[in-house]
């Protein structure tokens, strides 16, 4: 393989690992693809094309080789923080100031980092959020307790079910679930009062808001296939939270 050939293939590595990370971190599609033209334009690549779905990334140059490469994503979740660190290192490969190889480290460095939020902590922040809904719903202050140890309970289940199959369905349903028993559970205990606003509150960590917001930003940017997926996926994740409350109530 000649330098020119390598530096591609180095080019075209750099670009795919940067998407993939924000891709997988809840990353839009138009900015995933604007930042990947970005580095390779760069880097001295101006011919190139990105195409994705919430499920994978084509990434193709033409010049001086037709080069085409596909990666796969399998997993997704929100890391608002991965994406401001692989933003920084774009803007400073667009600055000049990091070479192909200094660039792939450290979005390797990035795409190995742990999530900087244990799950101990997203639980007792998504407990502490459900009650802050509660009120903010109008909800009474007697139900703030209630409303975030259900809360809190619900997205323990959802974490714990979500490690065991990692489907997302059957987590946001076994959630719902939990947070629909606990909630009926208080209730009858004359522990909480209004039941609608409790479980109302409880879910809202559920629900999917960043995934609606992209998809909607998705079609907007004129994204078709990507807006579409991520909106059913959107509506299957709500059906499913939705279901898990109803099939506590129905009893």
């Amino acid at each position: 393989m000649n330098e020119s050939l390598k530096r591609e293939h180095d080019i075209i590595k750099v670009c795919l690992l940067a998407g993939k990370i924000m891709l997988q971190s809840g990353a839009e599609t138009y900015r995933v693809e604007d930042t990947m033209m970005r580095i390779a334009a760069s880097f001295g690549v101006t011919n190139s094309h990105s195409y994705m779905t919430p499920t994978g990334i084509i990434f193709s140059v033409e010049e001086p080789q037709h080069i085409t490469r596909l990666i796969r994503i399998s997993d997704r979740t929100t890391n608002l923080d991965k994406i401001e660190k692989v933003n920084s290192v774009s803007r400073k490969i667009s600055l000049g100031e990091m070479t192909i190889e200094e660039a792939y480290q450290a979005l390797q460095q990035i795409e190995q980092e742990p999530s900087i939020y244990p799950n101990w902590l997203l639980i007792l922040l998504s407990a502490v959020a459900s009650g802050c809904f509660l009120i903010m719903f109008r909800g009474i202050w007697a139900d703030f307790l209630p409303a975030a140890v259900a809360g809190g309970l619900g997205f323990t289940c959802f974490v714990v079910m979500h490690r065991v199959i990692p489907v997302r369905f059957f987590a946001e349903f076994s959630g719902a679930l939990v947070i629909g028993i606990v909630s009926v559970w208080l209730v009858n205990l004359g522990i909480g009062q209004e039941l609608d606003t409790i479980i109302i509150s409880s879910v809202m960590p559920l629900v999917p808001g960043l995934l609606i917001t992209n998809a909607i930003r998705d079609l907007m940017a004129g994204h078709l296939i990507s807006g579409l997926s991520k909106g059913a996926e959107a509506f299957v994740t709500s059906f499913a939270i939705g279901a898990g409350v109803a099939f506590t109530l129905s009893f």
